[in-house]
């Protein structure tokens, strides 16, 4: 990219006021341990990224949210966090954060944080205090402590499951050694919940937003933003067998999607509305429809929400009309854009996701074992095809570092290197996430695939990855690379973020169809190649065959007569 389209892109963070970039916006996860080591210690850090930023201008995103890099023992890879207002010396220090920042504004590149409200690591301060204060304490009320049921406190407070696996509590031993009280834990027995209840804790969280914001971010993601309220009393709840353990498919979870979180984002919107500029909230809220999505970005509370309905619907044209219908229609009934996004840090990689030939529940990960494991060429074929059809929906959309290149999902992971609490809490029962964590290739012949320059990896990479390193994917105009490169630079060009979707008739029924503006996309989902109409092709999955569209292919066209 130019210079002067470097000045166009910068100038635009400044000059635009009440814009609202996060209506179109494309916006680049980065998983910071896994995207670039500067150091050579095997971990990805700050610096790492701000010297890629040049490859994240050219593939044309508009903003990057980074996975956390707060100070963290790492115990849920940076989930877990100990200290909200500094930066874990693994990733780099404040100062490293600032560079960044001004790196990536310079080039018109907004920078979204990661941030961890529903539960603190063990080593936070607080939870240290509560440990020594003892039941009844001011300290202990900034989490969930209960008494034990039984004839002597015993039996957890509740039968809550982990999402992790496993309880969702665990005792603690009082100061005078004698078994004492639990404590909540939705996820590791490191990450013990706040009590949103508490005052103090809401008190604590507007200082962090702005602590943040004062160094010049331009948004957050509120990681598990459907968790922080739980039902007054903590009724037992036992979910269905088939559920999904973040409650993708259930309406009514005492712990997930209570009524008061809504109050706690209308304030943090007040808070981001005292600054300069343009800031925004997205909610990661697993619901099980776009309707319950949708009430987490009213017009007074978060700004966007992750589209898991929509993540989590099957190659299957019928399906994802219905949901790319209802999540329009549920998101702009309350003035918001729809996102959209098909791969992150805790889901199955979209390249491996799409041609499992067995049943995956979110959270268990693909292993050795595995059955039904996916079929290589048919799932980026696919994967492909899929990111065509997001990227020209109006809206904004997510990318997870990787999946520009075609990445599939590391399934050949040795079992002494893995790091997902997953793993440890079901004794192996489920693989967890680390295969959709492996650190990326950037070059085939430099230690690591150019990830750091000692060849450290703090998870192993594939061998087969080389061919898919980025320096490679530059010279190859056909690569994944390319593509995701212009259908970004159509999407800018043709305003398809703002634009509005009609749906097409006169297709086999496995055929999506839609116009966007002057672009018409057609994605064959079927058995069978279809013809393709007149018109001029901007961007296609895989080649078009005398005027064919092969099955598991997708094509942009302008021209096409109504």
């Amino acid at each position: 990219m130019t210079s002067p389209d470097i000045a166009e892109r910068a100038d635009a963070l400044s000059s635009r006021p009440g814009a609202e970039w996060w209506r179109t916006a494309v916006i680049y996860q980065i998983y910071p341990r896994s995207f670039a080591d500067s150091s050579g210690d095997g971990i990805g850090d700050l610096p790492g990224v701000t010297a890629h930023l040049d490859d994240l201008l050219e593939l044309g995103v508009d903003a990057l949210w980074l996975s956390p890099f707060q100070r963290s023992p790492q115990k849920d890879a940076g989930y877990d966090v100990a200290d909200y207002c500094d930066v874990d010396p693994l990733f780099g220090t404040l100062a490293d954060f600032d560079e960044m920042v001004q790196a990536a504004h310079d080039r018109g590149i907004r920078i979204i944080v990661d941030l961890v409200p529903n539960h603190s690591s063990d080593q936070h301060e607080w939870f240290q205090a509560a440990l020594a204060a003892g039941p009844g304490s001011a300290e202990r009320a900034r989490y969930l402590f209960r008494e034990g049921k039984g004839e002597h406190g015993e039996l957890p407070p509740n039968n809550w499951e982990s999402v992790f696996g496993g309880p969702a509590w665990t005792r603690v031993v009082e100061a005078d050694g004698a078994p004492g009280q639990w404590y909540l834990h939705l996820f590791d027995t490191s990450q013990p919940d706040f009590d949103w209840s508490n005052e103090e804790v809401r008190e604590k969280f507007r200082g962090v937003l702005r602590f943040w914001l004062d160094r010049g971010v331009d948004g957050f993601r509120v990681d598990v933003a459907h968790g922080l309220i739980k039902a007054d009393g903590l009724p037992d709840y036992t979910p269905p067998v088939e559920a999904d353990s973040m409650g993708g498919g259930e309406p009514d979870v005492p712990y997930w999607g209570q009524p008061g979180v809504h109050d706690v984002y209308r304030d943090w919107h007040r808070i981001l509305a005292e600054y300069d500029g343009d800031r925004a909230l997205c909610a990661e809220a697993w619901r099980p429809t776009p309707d319950e999505t949708a009430l987490w970005v009213r017009p007074d509370e978060m700004h966007q929400a992750f589209n898991f309905p929509y993540l989590q619907t099957e190659w299957d044209a019928a399906h994802l009309r219905s949901v790319i219908s209802e999540s329009i229609r549920a998101f702009a009934a309350v003035g918001a854009p729809s996102t959209w996004v098909l791969s992150n840090h805790d889901v199955v990689r979209h390249a491996s996701r799409l041609a499992l030939t067995a049943e995956n529940p979110q959270g268990h990960g693909i292993g050795p074992l595995s059955p039904g494991k996916p079929i290589a060429e048919l799932g980026l074929r696919r994967a492909r095809a899929a990111t065509a059809v997001m990227l020209a929906l109006p809206g904004s959309a997510y990318i997870y570092q990787g999946e520009e290149l075609g990445l599939p999902e590391a399934i050949d992971l040795p079992d002494s290197a893995r790091q997902d609490p997953t793993w440890f809490r079901t004794g192996g029962e489920r693989y967890g996430r680390d295969g959709c964590r492996v650190p990326l290739p950037w070059s085939a012949t430099e230690p690591a695939y150019g990830f750091s320059p000692t060849g450290a990896a703090w998870l192993p990479q594939p061998s087969s990855w080389a061919t898919l390193a980025h320096e490679v994917q530059v010279q190859d105009r056909a690569s994944t690379l390319w593509l995701y490169r212009s259908l970004l630079a159509a999407r800018r060009a043709f305003g398809l973020g703002d634009g509005t979707l009609e749906w097409l008739g006169g297709y086999p029924d496995d055929v999506l169809a839609f116009r966007n503006g002057n672009v018409t996309v057609i994605a064959n989902i079927g058995s069978a190649s279809i013809p393709l109409p007149q018109g001029d092709v901007i961007a296609a999955t895989g080649p078009t065959v005398d005027g064919t569209l092969p099955v598991d292919t997708a094509v942009w066209l302008v021209g096409v007569q109504a």
